[in-house]
């Protein structure tokens, strides 16, 4: 790559680095991952910087880049692998606030990956249906209605969390 080329691609990832990794952190809710969704997302920007650097919408085609690289990361043979028997523990939550944060969090890693990437981008993103049917390359129709399943799959899990905890 030429040093002007090199030096673009330099500012453009520095100056969008902490926006990426804010989302692959929504989508995926564990900052390593995220890092490493990241960081992928990024080597594959820069063997293609020099065909796509001069695209009218580059934002957005690197956000659907992350996002791709977070649908297809459970197709890897790696994703199988489990360090852990269970999942730590997490800290006692002093204040209702993060325990509902927890909950929400927890909930959103049972959603379907489809789902999860369109509720992250619909509602947390505050992106229109629209625009997540353009990053996915689906329809509006197709958007609406896996923000209805998940939204559902999400009120089903919190309903039986909470009926969980009030148990005991």
């Amino acid at each position: 790559m030429r040093a002007e080329a090199q030096q673009d691609y330099i500012e453009y990832v520095t100056g969008r680095l902490p926006r990426l990794r804010h989302l692959a952190y929504l989508l995926c809710g564990d900052e390593h991952r995220a890092d490493d969704l990241v960081q992928q997302t990024i080597t594959k920007l820069y063997v293609r910087w020099r065909r796509i650097r001069d695209v009218e919408h580059l934002d957005q085609y690197v956000r659907t880049m992350l996002l791709r690289t977070f649908l297809d990361e459970r197709r890897r043979p790696w994703s199988r692998v489990g360090l852990l028997a269970e999942p730590p523990e997490p800290p006692p939550a002093p204040d209702c606030r993060v325990e509902d944060a927890l909950a929400l969090r927890a909930a959103l890693a049972r959603v379907p990956r489809r789902q999860q990437a369109v509720l992250v981008l619909r509602f947390l993103c505050d992106l229109g249906v629209d625009e997540v049917a353009q990053i996915l390359g689906c329809s509006a129709g197709t958007v609406k209605s896996q923000s209805s399943r998940g939204l559902a799959t999400m009120r089903r899990l919190l309903d039986g969390t909470e009926a969980q905890t009030v148990g005991r």
